[in-house]
């Protein structure tokens, strides 16, 4: 079986870009090239919340990920939230991003629900992990939410 491991990083730092990194860079994520995808969890998969991403290859290589990011330059909060349903069959993820960590966890159990019923799978277990940071207005201010499957592949 498959781990899918959810994480979690906040950046600072003079340039949004950087900010970026800096919260890849927190949650052990920033060598390497993602590839963003939909929202599907394969079935055989499991989802695990670590916080952390331990080694997945060397630096370069091509990481599969679901991703929620929120940037700002200014004075205020910044929240990333990833909920994951699962249940006998293939499950879902689902992100947002916003000011309000209330807001942003609701809304990813909005989506998660109409992702459900959309598809009429039977989702039994939801779990949502928000990560929320303060900024100072001096520079940017980014936190990310990642679920990160499997281990890195080579990009070529």
């Amino acid at each position: 079986m498959s781990t899918i491991r959810v994480v979690r990083g906040v950046g600072e730092a003079p340039t949004e870009m950087a900010s970026y990194d800096a919260a890849l860079a927190a949650a052990n994520v920033h060598n390497y090239n993602l590839v963003a995808v939909s929202s599907v969890i394969p079935a055989a998969a499991t989802v695990e919340e670590v916080g952390t991403a331990p080694d997945l290859g060397p630096a370069g290589n091509r990481l599969t990920v679901v991703e929620a990011r929120a940037t700002t330059g200014g004075v205020g909060t910044v929240s990333a939230g990833l909920g994951w349903a699962t249940g006998a069959g293939p499950g879902l993820f689902y992100e947002a991003a916003g000011e309000d960590p209330a807001t942003v966890r609701r809304t990813v159990e909005v989506g998660l629900d109409a992702g459900g019923d959309l598809r009429e799978w039977e989702l039994t277990d939801e779990q949502v992990a928000v990560t929320t940071a303060e900024a100072d207005g001096e520079g940017y201010t980014t936190a990310v939410t990642l679920a990160v499957y499997g281990q890195s592949e080579s990009i070529f």
